[in-house]
C-alpha cells in the first residue's frame, strides 16, 4: 500500500517511518524541507520524499493521488506562542481540501486525550483539528494519548532533567493532576495495526498505559528507576506562568512549550475506556517498563529521534537551505586553520563536540553564554544533542542548530539558535589535510556591531584552542 507520512521529520514520524517500510508499504514522506530529513541508510529504497508546507495551500499539490492512507503527525504549536491553534485548524484544512481529490481511504490522527470541559489551549487546538479532518471523504480513525514516555520525548526529558538536578523540588500543585501515560512502543503499536484496519475507520479512541498517575508519582518513579532520593513538595502559590518560568529554566524546554505543558497539565488525561486494547491485540506496558526501556536507549546511544531536534525546541523557523550558504557581505568573520595530523581523528573529534563531550576549550566559557541566553529568553545549552558521535542536518547541538553535515567530505555548518543582534555561523571543514575553522557573525544595527567588539577578546582564547584540541 501506499501510505503518506506527514510529520517525518518529528519524533513520531521518525520512529513510525521504518516500521511501515518493514511492513512492506510504500511511503511518501511530507517534509517542510527536504534538507533536515534523514533516514538510516540500510531502509529499502520504498521512500518518497516530497516537500509540503501545510499552510500554504499550493504546495500541497506535490502529494500524489494514489496513496491508500495516511498519517496526520502535524503540530504547529511552535509556530506562535498566542496563534499556533489558528495554524493548526489551517494546516488542518489545507491537508482536507488536499486530500479529498485523492484515492485515499483512511486517516490516523495521533491526538491528544480531551475528555475535560475544561481543556486547555493546546488540548482545545487538538481537538478542534479533529473536527476539521472529521470534515473529510475518508475514514478518520483518532488515537487520542496523554504524557508519551521514551527515550528523546519532551516528557522523559523534562522529568529526567529535574530529576537529575534538583535533589529537593519546591513544585506547584498541578504535580497532583493525575494523567495515563503510555509508552513509545504502545503508541507506536497502536499507529500500524489501526492502518487500514476498518474497525477502526470513523471512531476515536483514547489510548494509554495501565498505570494512572500523578505527575509527582511520575517523577517519582524515575527517581525510584534510577537509584536517586529525591523530595518533592507541593505549594498552592506557583501561578502558571511561574510554572512555566520555573520549567524552563530548570529543563532543556522552550519558554513556548513549558508554557503550553502547563497549560495541559493542570487538566486530567485519562482514558475513559480501553476498548481497543481488546480490538487490536495491544497490552500496554507499564510505567516502570516504559522508563526502563527509554534508560537503556539513552545509555546505549540508541535514540531514534528526539523532541530536540523538532523546531519547537528553538528559535529556528525556516528551512536551512534559506541559511545553508553563509554570507560574507556585510559580515566580521574568524578565520583560524591548521594542518591535521590525522583526519579521521579530527572528523571524529568534530563529529562528538558539543553536548556531554564539550566543546574541547574554555567550556566553562561556553556554559557561560548558554546562562545567559537563558537568562534573555534563549535556548541555553541544556538540549545538548541527540547522539553522541552521530550529527545530521537538522540536529540540535546545544544552542546551535546543524545545516549541513557530510562526514566524508569533512564539513560541518552551524547556525546559532541564541539570541543575538544579528546571525551567527559556526563552520569547519578539511581541504587537503588542513582543517579551516570559520565563525561568521551578521549583525543588525550598532547593538551588532557592539557584541562583535565586546566577544572579540575571547575569540583567540576559545576559537584557537579549540582548533587545537580538533587535531591533537
Amino acid at each position: 500500500m501506499k501510505i503518506l507520512l506527514t510529520g517525518a521529520t518529528g519524533y513520531i514520524g521518525k520512529r513510525l517511518l521504518p516500521i511501515l517500510i518493514e511492513q512492506g508499504h510504500e511511503v511518501v514522506c511530507c517534509v517542510r524541507d527536504k534538507n533536515r530529513f534523514y533516514y538510516p541508510k540500510e531502509l529499502p529504497s520504498k521512500i518518497e520524499v516530497i516537500e509540503v508546507d501545510f499552510l500554504k495551500a499550493e504546495s500541497l499539490t506535490a502529494i500524489p493521488s494514489d496513496i491508500n492512507a495516511a498519517y496526520y503527525l502535524i503540530h504547529s504549536m511552535s509556530g506562535s506562542e498566542t496563534n499556533y491553534d489558528e495554524l493548526e485548524k489551517k494546516s488542518a484544512e489545507n491537508f482536507v481540501n488536499s486530500i479529498n481529490q485523492t484515492k485515499l481511504i483512511q486517516v490516523i490522527y495521533l491526538s491528544g486525550i480531551v475528555n475535560d470541559k475544561s481543556l486547555s489551549k493546546h488540548l482545545s487546538s487538538r481537538k478542534k483539528v479533529e473536527e476539521v479532518l472529521n470534515t473529510g471523504t475518508f475514514a478518520l480513525t483518532t488515537l487520542r494519548a496523554g504524557i508519551i514516555v521514551g527515550s528523546g520525548s519532551a516528557s522523559f526529558e523534562i522529568i529526567r532533567d529535574l530529576i537529575n538536578k534538583l535533589p529537593v523540588m519546591i513544585t506547584p500543585k498541578w504535580l497532583n493532576t493525575k494523567c495515563q501515560p503510555i509508552a513509545i512502543k504502545d503508541v507506536l503499536e497502536f499507529l500500524s495495526k489501526s492502518l487500514l484496519n476498518s474497525i477502526t475507520y470513523g471512531k476515536s479512541f483514547d489510548i494509554g498505559g495501565p498505570d494512572i498517575l500523578t505527575y509527582k508519582e511520575m517523577l517519582l518513579g524515575f527517581a525510584k528507576a534510577k537509584k536517586l532520593k529525591r523530595w518533592i513538595i507541593t505549594v498552592p502559590v506557583m501561578t502558571p506562568k511561574l510554572s512555566s518560568y520555573w520549567l524552563y529554566f530548570v529543563t532543556s524546554t522552550s519558554y513556548k512549550l513549558a508554557s503550553a505543558l502547563v497549560s495541559s497539565m493542570k487538566v486530567e488525561v485519562v482514558c475513559r475506556n480501553n476498548e481497543i486494547n481488546e480490538l487490536l491485540g495491544v497490552k500496554p506496558i507499564t510505567y516502570e517498563q516504559a522508563l526502563s526501556r527509554a534508560l537503556i536507549k539513552v545509555d546505549e546511544d540508541n535514540v531514534t529521534s528526539s523532541w530536540k531536534d523538532s523546531l519547537v525546541s528553538g528559535r529556528f523557523n525556516s528551512n536551512i537551505s534559506e541559511h545553508l550558504k553563509v554570507p560574507k557581505k556585510g559580515c566580521f568573520i574568524d578565520r583560524r586553520k591548521k594542518e591535521i595530523i590525522n583526519k579521521d581523528f579530527t572528523i571524529d573529534r568534530i563529529w562528538s563536540i558539543g553536548g556531554q563531550t564539550g566543546w574541547y576549550y574554555g567550556d566553562w566559557l561556553w556554559s557561560f553564554r548558554g546562562f545567559i541566553d537563558k537568562l534573555f529568553g534563549g535556548v541555553g545549552s541544556r538540549r545538548g544533542r541527540t547522539h553522541k558521535h552521530e550529527i545530521h542536518s537538522g540536529d540540535v547541538l546545544d544552542f546551535w542548530r546543524v545545516l549541513y553535515a557530510n562526514k566524508e567530505e569533512g564539513k560541518l555548518v552551524l547556525y546559532a539558535e541564541m539570541k543575538l543582534p544579528g546571525e551567527a555561523w559556526l563552520e569547519f571543514k578539511i581541504i587537503n589535510n588542513t582543517l579551516y575553522q570559520s565563525a561568521t557573525f551578521k549583525p543588525k544595527g550598532i547593538w551588532g556591531n557592539l557584541y562583535w567588539y565586546s566577544v572579540l577578546p575571547l575569540h583567540g582564547f576559545i576559537f584557537n584552542g579549540m582548533l587545537n584540541k580538533l587535531i591533537q
